[in-house]
């Protein structure tokens, strides 16, 4: 009886000791997780207007149509200038809801727009007469437009992750995150019209919206490399120009790869 007696006890601390140590280690876990990446990315835009309004010289009139084009910067050579120059990207963010995936993301993209190199519908009233007719919109001709030095995507996202793959030990591990939100636009705003330049200047300059897909790789839980797919429309306005201002909307389809680490944050669990 003693020796059942003996058995039974030994059970019952090893059942203890092994759920206050399963409860020490769940413990130890975070609530959150906190992130920052860096990467660069590759940008298709739509046709679009590019409104131009100058009272001062009786200009009120638009380029209609026009095709606009990126700068990716790493396409004439591969590291041989600093990393902020080509198109990059950042995102710092964290996850308040593990079990949920539930997060919240800064997004910023340094993106480039730059309308030259075409030929260009103008309607509208240019000194103070109706015009219809096309120009030769190339810099040697007086004409150029960039947001060159940025179009630049401000958004404040909400994200949803879910888990799709893992190990067993868990140091390599596939997810979906799903993000959207709104922010401003923050431009780099450079041009000439008819030989007239602006004084290049960065500026608030409008608002966009957008819509991320994103896969992340994450190993040995925090590094990580991630591929997304987004879905950006900017609307531009009181960009300012050579006694007037522009304004302009397009729609954007961006492909980012970035960098990052994956830190446990918050209140322990």
């Amino acid at each position: 009886m003693k020796i059942v007696f003996a058995a039974v006890t030994a059970c019952l601390l090893v059942v203890l000791l092994g759920g206050s140590a399963a409860a020490q280690t769940k413990k130890k876990e975070r609530k959150g997780e906190f992130y920052f990446s860096w990467g660069y990315n590759k940008e298709w835009y739509t046709r679009s207007n590019v409104s131009i309004v100058q009272p001062a010289l009786g200009n009120d009139y638009k380029f209609t149509n026009i095709k606009g084009h990126d700068h990716p910067g790493w396409d004439e050579g591969i590291f041989n200038k600093a990393i902020s120059i080509p198109q990059y990207n950042y995102r710092l963010g964290f996850i308040f809801n593990k079990q949920k995936g539930w997060g919240f993301e800064i997004n910023f993209d340094h993106t480039k727009f730059i309308f030259a190199d075409q030929n260009a519908h103008i309607a509208g009233k240019l000194n103070g007469r109706q015009v219809d007719t096309a120009v030769a919109f190339n810099p040697g001709n007086g004409f150029f437009y960039y947001l060159n030095n940025g179009a630049n995507f401000l958004l404040f996202n909400i994200t949803k992750r879910q888990h799709l793959l893992a190990t067993k030990n868990g140091n390599v591990k596939l997810d979906f995150f799903g993000k959207a939100g709104i922010g401003p636009v923050i431009p780099h705003v450079e041009n000439e019209f008819f030989g007239v330049r602006n004084k290049p200047h960065f500026q608030l300059g409008g608002w966009n919206i957008g819509a991320e897909a994103a896969l992340r790789g994450t190993f040995y839980k925090s590094v990580y490399l991630e591929f997304a797919n987004k879905f950006d429309y900017a609307r531009y306005s009181g960009l300012k120009i050579y006694e007037g201002s522009a304004h302009q909307a397009f729609g954007t389809y961006e492909m980012i790869l970035s960098l990052g680490v994956d830190l446990p944050m918050g209140k322990r669990l």
